[in-house]
């Protein structure tokens, strides 16, 4: 059977297994529908961590990246994971404690104002809309490039499941699926990997194999021009190296959708636990991704460069069919026939990152099941963190904004019905935005990070160690941050403005960190010029790390 008809297949059989999870955990009141009723075992939760945050941009768009940069993009290895060591020593512990449904939520109650919880939520939704663009994108490339589908037709199928399952199931149901889905997607990246390295190297583990082919693929790079593989800060500075990691590391601990997953667990021990297991399931793929893409860019390289366009066509079916989405194209600049892949201007062929672990098994010549499965797994990943933005967005406004703001006193079926409708329309403004990307997975991801990092890590941060920490701080340090972080974004992107960095020459994707570094600065100058927190949110602050008293605090309703 051909890759379309075997991707129909597996495809169709991971969806139905993620409408039936849905249906049987479906939500039936609030606290199902918000945080999964705090019933989710810690492993199972941790599964659910690394489905919701090991995106389209990870499981597609990383190894892309790294294949292309060589070791400058190791920034996204680092960044990524590290993020996760900020969120468990930091974070998540404390956040369980407090006991809410959201991150506007604690910083509407921790800083005892209304306005700081509305800052809260635009941020929330903000940095939630951002994200989800490069999540529809991703299932957009996969349904366009493995079942004939035009990219559009694929964001609205993609739009279409998300909405049976995640505004049925909400997080109960999200959290099961998740975990069927972190199933699927690492099978299907540590089958081709492994497979890969055994043909390519000899050795099946690809953690061992990836030194095997470094030395060729920089023999080989070097040959055509571009520079070798393992040379560092090659395209980065080393500045941008280290603004990029800590934005990234920063980011990943004030992601909203990957924040209220620790309010899903039994008790705040399981919740420590969660980020221990979800730092080794997010492990498996990221330790796995250098070998990947070193792989991949071999075994293009070793198949396009300096052949006959004909001859690849004729020889490689997946050349002529990556090339009618658009997202593989040559350009026979002297007429010659041959594929001339090279640095600089004589180069012919243009290649998008976000191909690269799509295409990797066709490449290789690994069989069809396989490179559906990976089809499958690309899906999985992205459709698990849309998801999760998408509860976010839901939960923001139904739960934040109408349930907390606009119409207090709501009964138990109208919040829970505010929070479907919500969901309902974050997938509608979702689709647009999987329709019309601002860039690429990863680097529209990596703005959401940013975005993340310049407005919810310090006044989190603050608002659990720093009792002192006021409401005009929190306000003026998130509005600040966010919005110096978003207008430099816009100004120096591609695909917006396109201006040259103009701060330090720091990139778009590394000036979360200016933010976050403004928004820190901004929260405890404010806060320290303006009136002290009431004595009972300096109370509540210090007994975060007592769970009992904090529990006690919470019932009387003081915060």
């Amino acid at each position: 059977m051909s890759v379309e008809v075997w991707t129909w297949i597996v495809v169709g059989l991971t969806f139905a297994l993620y409408i039936y999870i849905a249906m049987r955990q479906r939500a039936r009141d609030t606290e199902g529908f918000y945080v999964a009723g705090h019933g989710v075992p810690a492993v199972a939760n941790g599964m659910a961590v690394a489905a919701d945050w090991m995106s389209a941009a990870s499981f597609i768009s990383m190894a892309g990246i790294i294949a292309f940069l060589g070791s400058d993009g190791s920034v996204y290895l680092m960044g990524w994971t590290g993020g996760y060591v900020l969120l468990a020593l930091l974070l998540a512990p404390y956040l369980r404690k407090f006991g809410k449904y959201t991150v506007p939520d604690f910083v509407g109650d921790r800083y005892y104002s209304q306005t700081a919880r509305i800052v809260a939520l635009v941020a929330a939704i903000f940095v939630s809309f951002t994200y989800v663009a490069g999540q529809m994108r991703g299932v957009g490339i996969v349904f366009s490039r493995f079942l004939n589908l035009d990219i559009n037709v694929g964001v609205f199928v993609g739009m279409a499941i998300v909405t049976v399952y995640a505004v049925t199931g909400g997080m109960k149901g999200i959290t099961w699926t998740q975990v069927a889905q972190y199933s699927v997607l690492i099978i299907a990246y540590l089958i081709p990997a492994i497979a890969i390295a055994s043909k390519l190297t000899g050795m099946p583990i690809p953690q061992l194999g990836f030194g095997g082919v470094l030395d060729d693929l920089n023999a080989i790079q070097t040959d055509l021009g571009f520079g070798a593989y393992t040379d560092a800060f090659s395209s980065l500075s080393t500045l941008n190296v280290l603004f990029i990691t800590i934005a990234l590391m920063t980011g990943t601990a004030g992601l909203p959708h990957v924040i209220v997953r620790f309010y899903t667990t039994k008790t705040v021990r399981d919740a420590r636990w969660s980020a221990g297991w979800a730092l080794f399931f997010i492990a498996i793929l990221y330790t796995t991704a250098p070998a990947v893409a070193a792989f991949a860019k071999t075994n293009l390289m070793d198949t396009v460069s300096n052949q006959s366009y004909e001859q690849v066509k004729a020889e490689n079916s997946w050349f002529g069919s990556w090339e009618e989405t658009g997202l593989l194209s040559f350009d026979d600049k002297n007429g010659d026939g041959i594929i001339n892949y090279q640095a600089g201007d004589g180069n012919e062929l243009t290649v998008d990152r976000d191909i690269m672990v799509l295409a990797n098994p066709e490449i290789a010549g690994l069989a069809a099941p396989i490179t559906a499965l990976v089809a499958a797994g690309g899906l999985a990943a992205a459709l698990s963190t849309a998801s999760g933005l998408l509860l976010v967005i839901g939960s923001s406004i139904g739960h934040d904004l109408y349930t907390k703001v606009l119409k207090r006193g709501t009964t138990e079926a109208q919040r829970l019905r505010a929070g479907r409708i919500a969901m309902a329309g974050g997938v509608l403004v979702a689709g647009y935005f999987g329709i019309n990307p601002p860039g690429f997975v990863a680097e529209v991801v990596a703005f959401a990070f940013g975005l993340a990092a310049a407005s919810f890590f310090p006044v989190i941060v603050l608002g659990i160690f720093w009792k002192k920490t006021t409401k005009e701080g929190a306000i003026a340090g998130m509005a600040i941050g966010m919005t110096f972080t978003f207008v430099y974004i816009v100004m120096t992107a591609k695909g917006l403005l396109g201006m040259d960095p103009w701060f330090f020459d720091i990139s778009p994707q590394g000036i979360g960190t200016v933010g976050m570094i403004i928004n820190l600065v901004v929260t405890y100058g404010v806060s320290k010029i303006s009136k002290e927190p009431p004595a009972e949110i300096q109370e509540l602050v210090e007994s975060l790390r007592i769970p009992e008293v904090a529990s006690a605090y919470l019932k009387e309703g003081k915060a």
